[in-house]
């Protein structure tokens, strides 16, 4: 398990290898793309917070042609209207066996599991985490995960997590820089 540091990438060289195969990324939610909290109003309508710079990320990480998608046991208005709003290329909500619902997945889209990566941050994501290619948790995950998964981001889940392991992703892939320089000025402006 490697941590990552504020600031810099740190890259293995193995890790790169495996992020270079990588064609999907997908994201468990609440603890991830979320805090974890969940929050029912009076009529038990159910609320989610999610990061705007997650939602950059994302974007970015399409643009840069990997496929994003969720695998969550829950499922809520607020989850599909956002993963809609994202342009997300697979929505696999309300599936608590994520093993089985990973394995048809990678049944479904003729996938191996080296081309697909992971983030999940508590136990239920253990067997999803086992099967992928290349797996990170955010810092606040339990530490079975931490354990398990590849690298472990500094951000918690819902405070950027899921933009730290996309921009790790793509530096690692090394095309960061050219997706980001429209707004860094970084690149062949200079």
């Amino acid at each position: 398990m490697k941590q990552g540091s504020r600031g810099e990438a740190e890259f293995d060289l193995d890790l790169v290898r495996k992020a270079q195969a990588i064609e999907w990324l997908l994201l468990d939610v609440d603890g991830v793309l979320t805090d974890g909290h969940l929050f029912f109003s009076g009529r038990g309508e159910m609320f989610k917070a999610f990061h705007v710079r997650d939602g950059l990320a994302i974007r970015l990480a399409r643009e840069a042609g990997l496929q994003v998608g969720l695998l969550s046991g829950r499922r809520s208005a607020a989850l599909v209207r956002r993963a809609t709003e994202l342009s997300l290329d697979a929505q696999l909500l309300g599936r608590e066996d994520k093993e089985r619902a990973l394995r048809s997945f990678l049944a479904q889209n003729r996938l191996r599991p080296a081309r697909v990566a992971y983030v999940g941050d508590d136990l239920q994501d253990l067997p999803a985490i086992a099967l992928c290619g290349l797996t990170f948790a955010p810092a606040d995950a339990v530490p079975e995960v931490r354990a398990a998964v590849d690298r472990v981001v500094n951000a918690p889940g819902g405070h950027g997590a899921v933009r730290e392991v996309i921009e790790w992703l793509l530096r690692a892939r090394g095309s960061w820089e050219s997706l980001t320089s429209r707004w860094t000025g970084s690149s062949s402006r200079r």
